[in-house]
């Protein structure tokens, strides 16, 4: 068995004295392991951190063999944002999130070109704000992927488009301030970003809590703790 992709490096475990598990998540494969032979020693230093893009070659005797990957740099993005480190947070944070979101092997190419959205942004926007709102509608998008998309268009109660404010816990639907009165304290706060507005940094911490609550739901048990701290960044910004 052999295949030849591109993918974003998601995560690189250490296995026994020099070799790696690697994690990429690919467009036409998925998120796909492999050992990648060699992989922990000093040559190879710097090229599988999360986030940056390699070409793969996986082989394996069989197709659910763990087999392994030879692969090449593509473009490096860790290394672009080593000084930047509220970037470098959020795409840890991002491969964390893809990596315990996405079942294995199953292709997802709405993820993946997501993925690589949210890098350039965060390699080529000067601007904080622009990036991470790129980054909370990449986790919206990654819950629309695995089948949980959140409805922010209209209000559940009331089917308006305007003067949506809050978001169900429940269902995932959108709700007008209006119609929020009587439960408004068991609601969760749409961020104006999301509903026309323009976007700040509270409003980017509401954001992160709207699909932090949704990930936590359905995607994963336990919150990657790279995205815990890319939250309290935010938090303290």
């Amino acid at each position: 068995m052999e295949w030849i992709d591109e993918g974003f490096v998601l995560s690189a475990r250490k296995h026994g004295e020099g070799d790696l598990v690697l994690s990429l998540l690919t467009r036409e494969h998925g998120r796909h392991a492999g050992l990648v032979k060699g992989g922990a020693g000093r040559r190879s230093a710097g090229l599988y951190e999360p986030g940056n893009r390699l070409r793969a070659v996986w082989r394996a005797r069989l197709s659910d063999h763990l087999g392994n990957f030879a692969c090449e740099s593509v473009a490096q993005s860790a290394a672009a944002l080593l000084d930047e480190p509220l970037r470098l947070a959020a795409l840890t944070s991002a491969a964390a999130v893809a990596e315990a979101a996405l079942a294995e092997r199953e292709p997802h190419p709405r993820a993946y070109d997501g993925f690589s959205a949210l890098i350039e942004a965060l390699v080529t926007s000067g601007d904080t704000i622009a990036w991470a709102v790129r980054y909370v509608q990449w986790e919206l998008d990654l819950l629309a992927e695995i089948g949980f998309g959140l409805d922010l268009q209209h209000c559940a109660v009331t089917g308006e488009t305007v003067g949506l404010a809050f978001v169900s816990p429940n269902t995932g639907r959108a709700v007008s301030e209006g119609a929020a009165e009587p439960f408004r304290e068991r609601l969760l706060a749409l961020p104006a970003f999301l509903s026309g507005g323009a976007a700040d940094l509270p409003g980017i911490s509401q954001g992160l809590a709207l699909t932090g609550w949704f990930l936590e739901r359905h995607a994963f048990r336990t919150v990657p703790p790279a995205r815990a701290r890319l939250v309290a960044r935010f938090q303290r910004a």
